[in-house]
This record gives structure tokens, sequence and C-alpha cells, in this order.
């Protein structure tokens, strides 16, 4: 467990007081932030869960921590401690960013559910990220074209083809769940020619997609696997260009589906 605190005191409550009313659910898209945005970020997608707290874009606090504690009970004793260490509450923060999937079914449904509660509480926005974008903007590769890959256990990965942009990275079709043969296969196809880099936090996958690449312009890369740092990076920016939920319009990807659903 470990935390980062703020270098420079700010009285966040005073500040954000004063524009509870500019950052309204009904408001946030239509009018642009001025002075610093405070965003709570929340990953639940995987064992290696965190929490993370930004102005604008300046993690202030992040602790993140792999226990087999179920996430209803370490989420919102991690999310107390840190609260308290940076003297803040729920009610100050101006957007809400969670991971919206793929990953664990149980650990999505705990942070959507907590996310979506505190934006219909408070009034504010909430913002949710792919688990595979918050990997593939880690990436410091060149290529045009980032395939980050997560491990979805059972023999299969996550992925997904994510393209750069001036602004943003943008998926190119959609997520996929799939053997690391149909991965292989799939990039082959997709890919082309194009030079692409495989940016994942999973290392110990390298040498499994590695078997079934063949002569590929791809190139891998490793990636952090505390990725509520970057769900609120990429949170931050979408709320600058308007493109936020609330909850009643923010749902999960779970990309595979459930045991249920497949009986």
């Amino acid at each position: 467990m470990g935390h980062k605190r703020q270098d420079k005191w700010v009285n966040w409550k005073d500040v954000s007081k004063a524009r509870n009313v500019l950052f309204s659910v009904r408001l946030a898209p239509e009018l642009p932030y001025t002075g610093a945005v405070l965003i709570l970020s929340l990953d639940t997608s995987s064992p290696s869960g965190s929490v993370a707290i930004l102005r604008d874009r300046e993690i202030i606090g992040v602790i993140a921590t792999r226990d087999e504690e179920n996430y209803s009970s370490r989420l919102f004793r991690h999310l107390e401690f840190l609260l308290n260490d940076l003297s803040l509450t729920l009610d100050l923060f101006d957007v809400f960013a969670v991971c919206a999937g793929p990953g664990s079914f149980t650990g999505l449904r705990v942070g959507l559910t907590a996310a979506k509660g505190w934006a219909e509480v408070y009034k504010k926005p909430v913002v949710g990220v792919s688990a595979l974008e918050a990997v593939a903007i880690q990436s410091r590769g060149t290529t045009s074209i980032m395939v980050p890959v997560l491990d979805a256990r059972r023999g299969q990965v996550y992925f997904g083809f994510y393209r750069r942009t001036d602004e943003e990275l943008v998926l190119d079709g959609d997520e996929f769940v799939v053997s690391p043969e149909e991965f292989g296969a799939k990039l082959e196809s997709e890919g082309g020619e194009c030079a692409v880099t495989i940016v994942t936090p999973d290392m110990k996958l390298v040498p499994v997609l590695s078997q079934h690449l063949g002569p590929s312009n791809a190139r891998f890369e490793p990636a952090s696997s505390v990725l509520a740092p970057f769900i609120g990076s990429i949170g931050y920016e979408r709320a600058l260009r308007g493109k936020v939920s609330d909850a009643l319009t923010l749902v999960a990807n779970y990309v595979r589906r459930t045991d249920a659903e497949m009986r």
C-alpha cells in the first residue's frame, strides 16, 4: 500500500464549494472547466485495484493494493484513508472516473455502483473508461496503432486496436476476448504490415502471445497495472470536452458474457 501526498496545500473545500453549481451534471457538457478540477478515480477491474485523486492532470494521491480481500470491503476503507490523508470529502469532487471494463464482473459492479451512486448523490458527472485504454495510454511508442492486452483468465486475453489522434486514443472497432491463437490471427489480419505496439501490464503473457505472432511488426511494451491514475487522466480530458455520463447512462463493458448468460 502506498500513497503520494500533494506538495503544496490548497484549501480545496473553499475552492470547490464556490464552483459546485458550475460543475453540475446538467451544465458540465455545456460550459468549460475553469480553474482546478478534482477527479476521484477507481479501478476495480482486477486484483490490482487502485484509487486515485487528481487535480487536473496532477496525481495528488493514490493507493494501490493486490489483495484477496473482496472489493466491497477494501475499496471504501482505502478511499476513507486517502480522503482523510488529503483532508477531502466526496462532495468536493468535480468528476468521478471509473473503470467500466473489461475485467472481473464482481469487481466492476462494485466500482461502477460506487461511482454512479456518488454521481447521483452529489449531482456530478461520471466518466466510464476502458481498462484497455488506460493501458494503451501508457505507451511511449511511436507507432500509430496501440494494442493493449490484459489477462482475461481461462486461457484468454482482452485486447483492442487503438489509434492515435491529435486529441486522444480512439478505439478502432471493438474490444475482444480471445485465445492467444485467435489474438495472433486477429493481429495479422487487422494490423497488416503496419507497425504496432502491444502494451501490457501482464508481462507473463509475452512468451505465450509471441508463439502465435509469426513474422510481424509488433513490439511489446510493459505498462503499470495501477490503472486508477490513468483512468482519472482520461476522465479529466473527456470532461473538458463534455464527454461525460450520469448515473443512468453509465454501463459496464464486460466484453465476455457472465457464466449465468452462457448457461
